[in-house]
């Protein structure tokens, strides 16, 4: 079983890519934005407790978020691995998701980033915003500042992962088609 963390600043085509890779894999998508709407929704207890903090404007708490995770991996066991989309987002929640897969004999197999250039990205999602409906899609200097924040806390988890010899860099630049072959030429080693 894999577990691969897709990584990438906001725009890099992470979403899209999941969608390919978790069908050409058997893979189970974990995208954190997912399981906290569905959670939310459906106002499961964890839901409800998300929703607090969020109703307060305040970030979810790391140990909420994981617990999250968690239920969606023990209920995907039938799966070839997981893929991991946005989280982990920091160190401390790479190492709280280290702690979980280990307790249940996993491992990150690898992280897996789509690199491409800010104004590049900027471009993609100011054109995503035009369909989108989503006002943080349509104003560079929130686009911006949403890089800023990545830099600042997700930018180290390279580190984290090189350290491992787990993080993988894939030009996320070209068609679809591209880079997903990209994709799948890295996660086709494991």
């Amino acid at each position: 079983m894999i577990a691969i963390v897709l990584f990438g600043k906001p725009g890099a085509g992470k979403g899209t890519q999941a969608e390919f890779l978790k069908e050409k894999y058997n893979l189970t998508h974990i995208s954190t934005g997912d399981v906290f709407r569905y959670n939310i929704k459906n106002e499961t207890e964890l839901g409800k407790k998300a929703k607090e903090f969020m109703d307060h404007g305040e970030l979810v708490p790391d140990s909420i978020t994981i617990d999250m995770l968690k239920n969606e991996v023990t209920k995907n066991m039938d799966k070839a691995g997981f893929l991991f989309d946005g989280f982990p987002r920091t160190i401390a929640q790479a190492e709280a998701l280290d702690a979980f897969l280990q307790s249940i004999n996993l491992s990150v197999t690898a992280t897996v980033a789509l690199e491409a250039d800010d104004d590049i990205l900027v471009q993609r999602i100011l054109e995503r915003g035009k369909t989108s409906g989503r006002p943080d899609d349509q104003d560079e200097a929130k686009i911006r500042t949403r890089y800023d924040e990545y830099n600042e806390k997700t930018a180290p988890l390279i580190d984290f992962y090189q350290k491992q010899n787990k993080y993988h860099a894939v030009n996320g630049i070209g068609t679809i088609a591209e880079i997903t072959q990209r994709l799948s030429t890295v996660i086709d080693q494991f």
